[in-house]
């Protein structure tokens, strides 16, 4: 979803001159602070994911929005809390798992984003570690990326050739000794065309009035820069129109080694493919054969009337959920133009949150 809170663009433009380079070397380095055995392990065995002990996992959870935007402008990685008590408070609702959004620019410490490189991964690496001391499994996602110069401050279509695999490889080599980590290769694609999706292309993207052509970088690219790293972690591909539209998913699906690919769906009020007909129809036959993860969901305004209905179907086809956002509406974050879950950081609920943890807590019954 394209993030509230965001910082406007910011003007500065820089060369790269070798960086990426080097911070894909530094990544080797930063694997050190997470090599150690951690009791979390997920893998994809089928449809869905098991953990160390072979007993089936399903992904329920919160996205935690402001590490892919809070970095660009400002002296600082996360928007509000990072610390023990704010990950108790998400624990508290019967969750198993936290979306990190990232920022490619400040994951490399490229195109002069004031919170960048050393500095932001370790933050990254430090809440990983924070998460998963509560039993969390954590996603970390590309969320913002971009071409060349540009700064990475919203949503391109499609991830950049530039710099996009380099991330990628950095990422792997820093968290691939840590089996509680999935990474979602792209946030939400809207490119046009499926083997645009796998393979690349040119794609033209508005920047400000000004259209610009790049270079995307396929899935099997970003794939492929991963396991070039020997990690084997799973990896979330979402498919066209903002991760909305996954019908061919399956024929375009990229060759993995590993054999650990899982589909990444996004789901608001406003999609498309917003209703069980649908879900029927695309998300169903998917969830048979691989494991779906919902890595978005929820309605404007805060209501919780489309996760009450979504929940329950995703419970019946073993598909994972995690909602947007864990961003607190008392600090800044509102209900007009997307969902939040919370008021306060300490956890109250939204209308919306009120649904997702009630829902949570039953099935944590059963």
């Amino acid at each position: 979803m394209m993030t509230r809170g965001a910082p406007s663009p910011v003007g500065r433009r820089i060369a790269r001159l070798g960086v990426v380079a080097t911070t894909v070397l530094l990544g080797a380095v930063l694997n050190a602070a997470v090599s150690s055995a951690t009791a979390l392990s997920l893998r994809v065995v089928g449809n869905h994911f098991v953990d160390a002990s072979g007993q089936t996992v399903r992904l329920l959870g919160v996205d935690r929005s402001g590490a892919e935007y809070m970095c660009v402008a400002n002296h600082q990685v996360f928007d509000g809390p990072s610390g023990a008590a704010s990950v108790r408070a998400m624990a508290a609702w019967h969750i198993d798992a936290v979306r990190v959004p990232l920022n490619e620019d400040c994951w490399l410490g490229i195109n002069a984003v004031t919170t960048g490189g050393a500095a932001y991964r370790t933050a990254i690496i430090h809440y990983v570690k924070t998460l998963q001391s509560f039993g969390l499994y954590v996603i970390l996602d590309l969320h913002w990326a971009a071409p060349g110069t540009y700064q990475a401050t919203t949503q391109w279509p499609m991830a950049d050739a530039d710099h996009a695999p380099a991330f990628w490889r950095s990422v792997a080599a820093t968290f691939k000794a840590n089996h509680g980590v999935l990474f979602d290769l792209f946030n939400e694609p809207y490119i046009t065309t499926w083997p645009c999706w796998l393979h690349g292309c040119q794609s033209t993207y508005d920047h400000s009035g000004t259209y610009v052509t790049y270079r995307t970088a396929g899935m099997q690219s970003l794939v492929d820069a991963v396991r070039s790293t020997g990690a084997t972690t799973p990896l979330m591909l979402g498919g066209l129109s903002w991760a909305n539209d996954e019908s061919s998913w399956r024929k375009y699906e990229p060759s993995d080694p590993d054999h650990q690919l899982v589909v990444s769906f996004h789901t608001y009020g406003w999609n498309g493919c917003n209703n069980a007909t649908c879900w029927d129809r695309t998300i169903a036959p998917l969830a048979r054969v691989v494991p779906v993860v919902t890595g978005e969901f929820g309605e404007s305004g805060c209501a919780d009337s489309y996760d009450l209905t979504y929940m329950p179907w995703a419970d019946r086809h073993g598909v994972s959920y995690l909602g947007w956002a864990w961003d607190a509406t008392d600090a800044g974050w509102n209900c007009s133009g997307g969902p939040s879950l919370i008021v306060s950081y300490d956890g109250q609920a939204t209308a919306y949150g009120a649904g997702l943890k009630a829902h949570l807590a039953a099935l944590a019954r059963r």
